[in-house]
């Protein structure tokens, strides 16, 4: 007696799915928005405009271009090691970006969409940034304190040289107390015997602080080493908010990345002086 193959039809979900071709190597979903722009490829692509014009614009004002004091801070200590080329500032960055980047084993192409869509949440941020700064100098206001003084706005002007000064800060002072500070400060945490979400807590914290007293002029004698900064005159008013900036800041190069954590800050910086 001759045996058959048992009878399928295609209603049979199993039937079907067997009937279909398989490729042998099918490509991976695309990331969503919110993956994509939190890697530090598509960081360093979103934040290269603004690290062209604003190291360009400096060399072209020369003497009179007003420098950001991360950045000096940052200058100062590669020409302590011996490292004083001009360009090697901006070129460490793009250096660190990548080489985070590879250490992710992350995938090393992006949809260029994803830098508009960076674009319209970094201003939103900053937006939201500017009307918690004017909400915190409302209740000041009400609270009627002599100890709260008129907040030092730290943009205050609106020619290029400003607008180039407002990329610079945020570029630079995100470099330094984000991307570098914040985790070292959570690392030496952790090998203190902290545990992980702890340690990054009280860093977010402790480097917040740091930003927000690096915008004040202090004339310091620590054991014979003098430190002159010109920054601006100390108010707890904007103390107060650049701590709160800061931990806004941290908590966006954790959870959105880099660029993000640039982008709203250069942005809240121009906001702050065109609205």
């Amino acid at each position: 007696m001759n045996s058959h193959p048992p009878y399928t039809t295609l209603t049979d979900p199993l039937a079907a799915d067997a009937a279909l071709p398989v490729p042998p190597n099918p490509e991976p979903p695309l990331p969503d928005y919110w993956q994509e722009s939190a890697r530090p490829l598509v960081s360093l692509a979103f934040i290269a405009p603004m690290l062209a014009a604003y190291e360009l614009g400096m060399v072209v004002l020369g003497p009179s271009a007003v420098r950001n004091g991360a950045e000096v801070w940052l200058r100062q200590f590669l020409d302590w090691l011996g490292l004083g080329q001009y360009f090697l500032l901006p070129l460490l960055t793009c250096g660190l970006l990548l080489a985070w980047h590879h250490l992710l084993h992350a995938c090393w192409s992006f949809r260029p969409s994803v830098l508009f869509g960076m674009t319209l949440e970094s201003a939103t941020l900053a937006l939201g940034l500017l009307a918690f700064a004017q909400l915190q100098g409302a209740i000041y206001d009400h609270l009627g304190s002599e100890l709260l003084n008129t907040p030092n706005s730290t943009a205050t002007e609106t020619d290029l040289a400003g607008m180039l000064g407002y990329f610079g800060a945020g570029l630079y002072e995100e470099l330094l107390f984000r991307l570098t500070m914040l985790p070292l400060a959570t690392m030496l945490l952790r090998g203190l015997g902290m545990r992980p979400r702890g340690a990054l807590v009280l860093a977010v914290l402790a480097v917040s602080l740091c930003f927000s007293l690096a915008h004040y002029r202090w004339d310091l004698d620590l054991f014979g080493w003098q430190l002159h900064t010109s920054g601006y005159a100390f108010d707890w008013f904007s103390f107060s908010f650049r701590f709160a900036a800061g931990t806004v800041f941290s908590a966006l190069f954790v959870c959105r990345g880099f660029g993000i954590a640039v982008g709203a800050h250069a942005l809240y910086d121009v906001f702050a002086v065109l609205i």
